[in-house]
């Protein structure tokens, strides 16, 4: 019998696969437990919808990704922060502050969790950063910390 899973099942398959398993599986176990529903015509268009809507979404995902990714290359986005003589920040410069100053300056929204940081700026001057903003689409840029005056 041919189903369409609803869900990944170990040895079988992953979700929105259409396989083949014996009758009695399917009946007695993979339908009751909504694992899986029967490869009727109707289901395997409702399937191949989800499939296109998806590879649609994705898609454009990409593109959005892209675009920011022309935008944002090479840019320099520039902080002013509390600094004492030397250099040193009165606290520190986060992924949150660089997101919410790229936004105000470059209009282009980016999840601070996307903006790969190994710690927080401390200091004062230029520092490259690097933006994963879709899988395999990364972007570097400049932050410029200043003293406020």
């Amino acid at each position: 019998m041919k189903v369409i899973l609803k869900a990944d099942v170990k040895g079988l398959g992953k979700k929105d696969d259409l396989i083949e398993c014996k009758d009695g599986y399917a009946r007695n176990y993979l339908f009751p437990h909504g694992l899986a529903v029967p490869a009727t015509p109707e289901n395997l268009g409702i399937m191949n919808s989800k499939k296109k809507a998806e590879s649609e979404k994705v898609t454009r995902e990409v593109q959005q990704a892209k675009n920011m990714a022309a935008r944002l290359q090479g840019q320099t986005v520039v902080i002013d922060a509390s600094a004492g003589e030397k250099g040193k920040l009165f606290g520190s410069i986060t992924n949150k502050d660089i997101s919410d100053a790229i936004k105000q300056q470059l209009n282009i929204t980016v999840d601070r969790k996307k903006i790969l940081m190994d710690e927080n700026i401390k200091s004062i001057g230029e520092h490259k950063l690097t933006a994963k903003l879709y899988t395999g689409i990364d972007v570097e840029f400049i932050v410029s910390v200043r003293a406020k005056s």
